[in-house]
């Protein structure tokens, strides 16, 4: 059964979402549409980049993902279809592939064309651009039958962590926070290491708190689990599954995690004190 995802910057309240499968069931009723997540801030692409590459690999190859974050049509800019690891990703050309896919190359780029319908009468581009080529791909069609193909797309950047050689420090910034209020920095694990090759201690300093350790998991901080209770609201750093260094609180929610905690949001600063 063809598999098609959806992730969205509109949130359940609005008619939007429904419009959506409503529109792709009338194309393709054999269509298996699964939700990835509609709670995106809007026009929020790193969150969504972020969101979208640890989401599509878990489904089959060939999977059709459609993506409507900062996908209001616009008469100067292209909607895409850009085969990347095997999936097809339908979205606006505003950048998103760049940061969802900054390690990777795509396989092909389309500039969608299906229909000769986009100028100033397109409503809903969800509806009625991406909608239409996912429903072409999920019953076999070709790309090339939808759009011409291009070389590149939009590219943009997210902030990179940086070592400041005189102060032994380095500086990196929160890039995402999740739904237990988890802080999620710029910070790889790869990039730690190679720094910390070079010293024998650190310090995480995060609003004047000081953490010396990261752990492997969330429960490490847990020593004894007959005092587990003890340990709530306790504060530690950990590399997360996508190896990316994590502030978080023992068993924080959205409204008491690190977020809260810290005073932390998207953007902020994280210093790692080298000796």
């Amino acid at each position: 059964m063809p598999i098609i995802t959806l992730t969205s910057d509109y949130g359940n309240l609005d008619h939007r979402v429904s419009a959506i499968k409503g529109s792709i069931l009338q194309l393709n009723p054999d269509a298996r549409i699964i939700d990835i997540t509609h709670e995106i801030g809007a026009y929020n692409l790193i969150q969504t980049a972020y969101i979208l590459r640890n989401a599509y690999a878990h489904f089959p190859k060939e999977s059709v993902h459609i993506v409507s974050v900062d996908s209001f049509f616009h008469k100067d800019r292209k909607n895409l279809l850009v085969k990347m690891d095997g999936h097809y990703f339908i979205t606006a050309d505003n950048g998103l592939m760049s940061l969802t896919f900054f390690d990777q190359k795509p396989e092909a780029i389309y500039e969608i064309t299906i229909n000769n319908r986009f100028d100033d009468e397109v409503k809903f581009a969800s509806v009625d651009i991406f909608v239409p080529v996912a429903a072409h791909l999920t019953k076999g069609g070709l790309p090339e039958l939808i759009g011409r193909k291009i070389k590149e797309y939009k590219c943009t950047t997210f902030a990179k962590p940086y070592f400041n050689e005189p102060e032994k420090m380095l500086i990196g910034e929160v890039m995402y926070i999740d739904n237990f209020g988890n802080c999620v920095t710029n910070i790889s694990k790869l990039i730690f290491d190679k720094t910390m090759v070079n010293f024998n201690n650190f310090e995480i300093n995060i609003r004047n708190i000081l953490l010396k350790n990261i752990n492997r998991k969330y429960t490490d901080i847990v020593t004894d689990w007959e005092k587990e209770n003890e340990y709530h609201g306790k504060a530690s750093a950990l590399f997360n599954g996508q190896d990316l260094l994590e502030i978080t609180i023992y068993k924080g929610t959205k409204n008491n995690g690190a977020n809260s905690l810290f005073g932390l949001k998207v953007g902020d600063k994280v210093y790692i004190q080298f000796e």
